[in-house]
């Protein structure tokens, strides 16, 4: 086992909003997995990476622009070699975990999650500290009994170790509810023009045909702290409703959806149902009625394709009228030879009360 890296800086403040905020360490080691470095450590404020270290680096480098002025190149440089001294102790702990599984070689991950969550209106502080390797649970401490949990006999004897180690169970405890929160405080006020920002989603209801269900679409959130959810006559619905997860944006914002079985709701019943979201910070909801008018959908509308046949069917007609008209006015005209010693495509006498073309009264000014 190790001491992750506390990373201190200046002095903190209490955020304007009230969220859960949380700062979390993920140390990865692998083996034989191609375009991943045998040892990345990336640190996330908010989930939002602040700092990034792998093997093939070797250095520890900012994410955010807010990180420039944090620190100076001597801070830089002790992280960098708190994080040769992980990625070596994470090289044991493969080895050792290939034995204890009867491994040889081969492709496998071992991982760490370490941090700590914040309640900056109650001010509760939770830790956790975890370990998995091949995607599965491993170990994870315990901080109220200051013990180690063993999920999988493997790792029994892990814990049984690591218990014995009272004074590094009792560092443990101190780091994740005191130096953690302190820490992660801190960053809150470097960042806070960005973490501590709220942007507020733009909500779209989508249905691929009448008999898929609606979904309420929330993008460009921030922060991921949200809840969405569809209610009926003001009462939050559990059944005929498939809530997706909160997703990344590119931009740095969140996506989520939740789906609304409609095939079996009658049309005159559809403004009883609408989408509700609730970010954290925001006191108000934002609401959207259930209303055909406004569901956007990828089927073709019916007034679309009658006005698609009907101006065919104009432009097919006006096609065979102009033939036909050709047709009869050549007919005509080879009955009737034009008079001697005049040119056929020559202008016919104008009779008395028409007009030619080139008549004065039009191309005059």
């Amino acid at each position: 086992m190790f001491t992750v890296l506390s990373l201190l800086l200046l002095t903190g403040a209490h955020s304007a909003t009230a969220r859960i905020h949380s700062l979390k360490f993920f140390l990865t080691g692998s083996s034989q997995v191609q375009n991943l470095p045998e040892f990345v450590a990336v640190c996330l404020v908010d989930e939002v990476q602040m700092a990034h270290y792998d093997s093939n680096t070797k250095k520890a480098e900012h994410k955010q622009d807010w990180m420039i002025n944090a620190a100076d190149s001597q801070f830089w440089e002790t992280n960098t070699q708190r994080a040769l001294g992980a990625e070596q102790v994470f090289k044991v702990h493969m080895e050792t975990l290939n034995e204890r599984f009867n491994q040889t070689g081969g492709l496998h991950i071992y991982q760490q999650m370490i941090g700590c969550e914040w309640d900056d209106e109650t001010g509760e502080v939770k830790g956790f500290n975890q370990h998995g390797y091949d995607g599965e649970d491993f170990i994870s401490l315990d901080l109220e009994t200051e013990t180690w949990i063993a999920p999988t006999s493997q790792s029994v004897i892990t814990k049984l170790q690591w218990d014995q180690d009272k004074a590094d169970l009792a560092f443990r405890k101190y780091y994740h509810l005191q130096e953690c929160p302190s820490s992660l405080k801190k960053f809150l006020v470097l960042g806070r023009s960005s973490l501590l920002r709220t942007e507020l989603p733009r909500i779209s209801l989508l249905q691929k045909s009448p008999s898929s269900p609606v979904s309420c679409y929330a993008t460009g959130f921030y922060p991921d702290r949200v809840k969405l959810f569809w209610r009926k006559d003001g009462e939050e619905l559990h059944e005929d409703v498939d809530l997706g997860e909160v997703l990344p944006n590119h931009d740095g914002t969140f996506q989520m959806s939740a789906d609304l079985k409609v095939s079996s709701i009658s049309p005159e019943d559809w403004r009883r149902y609408d989408c509700v979201f609730q970010i954290s910070g925001v006191k108000e909801d934002i609401v959207t009625k259930l209303d055909k008018d406004s569901v956007e959908s990828n089927r073709e509308k019916p007034t679309d394709v009658t006005t698609i046949i009907i101006i065919t069917a104009v432009v097919a007609l006006a096609v065979v009228s102009a033939v036909i008209g050709l047709i009869v006015y050549r007919r005509k005209k080879a009955q009737c030879p034009s008079p001697a010693g005049t040119d056929p495509g020559a202008s016919q006498p104008l009779k008395s009360g028409e007009r030619g073309s080139n008549s004065p009264s039009e191309t005059s000014s």
